[in-house]
C-alpha cells in the first residue's frame, strides 16, 4: 500500500481534531464513517515461506527475491522507539515508533486492577502521545489477541479523529472486531496479515512471523526504517510440539539477523524462570486424564482466549463421553469466535447450552468457564457461591482451576478455592497437578532467541521490574555488549540512528483508570481516599459558626462510620468536646474558614490516632451564621 493511499484512509472521522491535541470526551461530533467489516479466510496460519519457496513463486527475471534484502539506512534518520506500557506490569502493553513523521503502533493492551484499585474496572496505558502525534500515525499492528495487547484498542479509537488501519492475523482481528461491536467502534480498518506477509506503512516496512504462543495467531514484528532494524518478538515461547502446529519461526529469525538487528525488543514475563517452558501437549495429558477418571462434572476454568487449551478440553470430553457446556460472557463470545473462523473444532451436537443441563447426569458433562483470577462477578466465583443461574456445584464435582494467578489476584483465587472445598469439590489447581503452563519463554528460551538473533542492541519488554532486569543479564550473558542494554520505563524512550542507540527525551506517560463509563476521571487521589475510606472509616464534623462575633454556635456533632468504638458514647462525646474547643481556639486567633476547617480535622485525628490507632478521612462542614 502506498504512503498516498495510507493517507487517505486516515482521514478524519470523529472530533476534527488534530496535533493540539485530544478534545475534551464528550466534545466528539457524531462519527459518520462506517466500519468495515474485515472479510476473515478460513485458511489456518502457516509459518513465513523461505528463501527457497519464495523463489520458486516469484517471477523469473533474473534478481534474486526482495524478501532477506538489506535496505539502505540514512544517516540522517532517526527511529524513536517509545514505550507508552507493559515495563511497569504484566499487562497494557503498548509501543510506539516513530520515524521521519511517521508513526506505527504495536500493541494497545489492558491490564485488570488488583486490591488496590477499588472500584476500578480496567487500567489502560496514557495514550495522550499517540493523539498528541495522531497526524502521523500510518497503522496499528496487534502481535495477538490477548487483553493485555488489544484491550485499550477501544478506547483509543474512541479518542482518535481519524480512521486507522489495524493490521493483525484472522483470529485477532475477529476478537478486535467483537470488541468494537461491543463498543460501537466505527473509525478502523481491520486488514488480515498472514505470518510472512510484509507491509509498508509510511517509511517503515514491518515483516510479520510466527511466533508459538498461549493463543492461535500469534506474531513478532521485525520493523525495517530508514535509521535501522528492529526486531520485537511479541510474547513467544519455543513449544515444538504445539497443539496447532505453529512453532516460532527459526528460518525468519535467522534471515533478520543476516539483515541486521539494530535493536531487539523480547517478551520478558518468564525471564526469572530458568528452566524451558513446558509444552501446551502437557496440559492436555493431565487433563485428560483427570476427566477420564472424574466422578460428577467437571468444571474446568481458564482463560477465555486460551483456545489451544479449550481445544484440549473439548477433545478429551468428548473422548470419554461427555457433552461441554460454555458459561461466562467472554468465553461464549470468544468460543463462538473461535469456532467460526476454524480455530476450535468440536461439533454442535457435542455443545450443549446451560440451560439444558437440567436431566443431564453429571458424569456426562464438562462445564469450561470464565474466573480462572478469582473475578467476583467471573462465572466461577457465582458457581462457588451459588449464585449461578444454571449451574449448581455438589460435592464429589471437580474443579480445575486451569490458569495462574496474575500477580495480585493470588488472595482472590484462594478465596474461591476454599469455597467451593467447603461445598465437597474435588479442587486442581498448578499446585496439585500440571493443569496449566505459561505461554512465555523462560530464561533458556529467551537465550536461544537472543543467540539466533545476535542483536546489536537490547531492551527487554513484557514484564515487571524484576522481570526486566532478570532478561537484560541473559542478554549479556549471550554476548551482547553490557553498555547496548537499556532497561527502560513506560515513557523513555530511545533513538536509533546510524551511530547506533542512545536514550531520547521522555514523553507523557501514565496509566489510566476506566470507572464504570467513567475513562480517566478517576484520579490516584480518588483510588487513596478509597482506600482510605476502606481501611481506616469515615468521620464527618458539623459546625455552626459565627464569623462576626467569633464563636461556635450550638453544640459540634461528630459522626463516625467504619471507625474502631465509633458507635460508643464517650468517645463520639469526647470527639465533639475536642473538635468544639479546636474551633474556639481558631476562633480566637481570627482563622478563616479554611483555618477552622483545618483545626477541626487535626483535632480529630489526633484525638482517634491516640484512641483507636486509626486515621480516618474526616470531611469538616461549617455553617455559617
Amino acid at each position: 500500500m502506498t504512503k498516498d493511499n495510507q493517507e487517505k484512509q486516515n482521514g478524519r472521522a470523529e472530533s476534527g481534531s488534530n496535533s493540539k491535541g485530544p478534545q475534551k470526551r464528550g466534545d466528539r461530533r457524531k462519527n459518520n464513517t462506517s466500519f468495515k467489516r474485515v472479510n476473515l479466510e478460513r485458511k489456518r496460519p502457516q509459518l513465513s515461506r523461505g528463501e527457497e519457496a519464495a523463489a520458486k513463486e516469484a517471477p523469473n527475471t533474473g534478481k534474486k527475491p526482495r524478501r532477506g534484502s538489506k535496505a539502505g539506512k540514512d544517516p540522517r534518520a532517526k527511529l524513536k522507539i517509545i514505550p507508552l506500557g507493559g515495563l511497569d506490569a504484566i499487562g497494557k502493553n503498548m509501543t510506539a515508533f516513530e520515524c521521519n513523521g511517521d508513526m506505527i503502533l504495536d500493541d494497545a493492551g489492558l491490564m485488570f486492577p488488583d486490591d488496590d484499585h477499588p472500584g476500578i474496572d480496567l487500567i489502560l496505558p496514557d495514550y495522550t502521545y499517540v493523539l498528541e502525534n495522531a497526524d502521523k500515525l500510518r497503522g496499528i499492528v496487534i502481535t495477538h489477541g490477548h487483553e493485555d495487547h488489544t484491550g485499550t484498542l477501544p478506547y483509543l479509537l474512541k479518542d482518535l479523529d481519524r480512521t486507522v488501519n489495524i493490521y493483525a492475523t484472522k483470529l485477532t482481528l475477529g476478537l478486535i472486531e467483537g470488541k468494537f461491536a461491543e463498543h460501537r467502534v466505527k473509525n478502523a480498518k481491520l486488514i488480515e496479515i498472514k505470518p510472512g506477509d510484509e507491509v509498508k506503512l509510511g517509511c517503515f516496512t514491518v515483516d510479520f512471523f510466527a511466533v508459538n504462543h498461549s493463543i492461535p495467531g500469534a506474531v513478532g514484528l521485525f520493523l525495517q526504517s530508514p535509521a535501522g532494524n528492529v526486531l520485537h518478538t511479541g510474547d513467544f515461547k519455543l513449544d515444538q510440539t504445539p497443539i496447532d502446529g505453529i512453532t516460532t519461526d527459526f528460518g525468519a529469525l535467522a534471515r533478520f539477523s543476516e539483515m541486521g538487528i539494530d535493536l531487539m525488543m523480547s517478551d520478558s514475563t518468564n525471564a526469572t524462570n530458568p528452566n524451558f517452558t513446558p509444552s501446551e501437549a502437557e496440559v492436555g495429558k493431565t487433563l485428560a486424564q483427570i476427566i477420564s477418571q472424574a466422578k460428577g462434572r467437571v468444571i474446568i476454568a481458564s482463560f477465555a482466549s486460551h483456545i489451544h487449551r479449550m481445544q484440549q478440553i473439548c477433545d478429551a470430553a468428548v473422548k470419554n463421553g461427555r457433552k461441554v457446556v460454555v458459561t461466562g460472557r467472554s468465553m461464549i463470545q470468544n468460543t463462538d469466535i473461535a469456532r467460526r473462523l476454524g480455530y476450535l473444532n468440536i461439533s454442535d451436537d457435542n455443545l450443549i447450552d446451560a440451560y439444558d443441563l437440567k436431566g443431564i447426569p453429571p458424569e456426562q458433562v464438562v462445564i469450561m468457564c470464565t474466573g480462572s483470577q478469582g473475578e467476583p462477578l467471573s462465572a466461577l466465583a457465582r458457581i462457588a457461591n451459588g449464585e449461578h443461574k444454571t449451574i449448581e456445584i455438589e460435592e464429589g464435582d471437580t474443579v480445575i482451576i486451569s490458569a495462574t494467578p496474575v500477580p495480585g489476584n493470588e488472595k482472590a483465587v484462594t478465596r474461591v478455592i476454599n469455597q467451593l472445598a467447603k461445598i465437597g469439590a474435588d479442587v486442581y489447581d498448578k499446585s496439585r497437578a500440571r493443569v496449566h503452563v505459561s505461554g512465555h519463554a523462560g530464561a533458556e528460551e529467551l537465550k536461544i532467541m537472543l543467540s539466533i538473533a545476535k542483536p546489536k542492541n537490547f531492551m527487554p519488554v513484557h514484564g515487571e521490574a524484576t522481570h526486566l532486569r532478570a532478561h537484560a543479564k541473559l542478554a549479556e550473558a549471550t554476548g551482547v555488549d553490557p553498555d547496548n542494554i537499556y532497561v527502560l520505563e513506560n515513557g523513555d524512550s530511545l533513538e536509533l540512528s546510524a551511530r547506533g542507540v542512545a536514550r531520547g527525551e521522555g514523553v507523557p506517560s501514565g496509566i489510566v483508570y476506566v470507572d464504570g463509563l467513567s475513562v480517566g476521571d478517576t484520579s490516584q487521589d480518588v483510588l487513596d481516599e478509597r482506600n482510605t475510606l476502606g481501611n481506616q472509616g469515615f468521620a464527618s464534623v458539623a459546625a455552626a459558626v459565627n464569623m462576626k462575633d467569633r464563636k461556635v454556635v450550638g453544640e459540634v456533632q461528630v459522626s463516625m462510620h467504619g471507625i474502631t468504638g465509633g458507635d460508643d458514647y464517650y468517645l463520639a462525646h469526647e470527639a465533639a468536646t475536642t473538635v468544639g474547643n479546636a474551633l474556639r481556639k481558631c476562633l480566637s486567633k481570627d482563622g478563616g474558614a479554611k483555618e477552622l476547617r483545618k483545626a477541626g480535622r487535626d483535632a480529630l485525628l489526633s484525638l482517634l490516632w491516640e484512641r483507636t490507632k486509626q486515621r480516618p478521612m474526616v470531611v469538616v462542614n461549617l455553617l455559617e451564621v
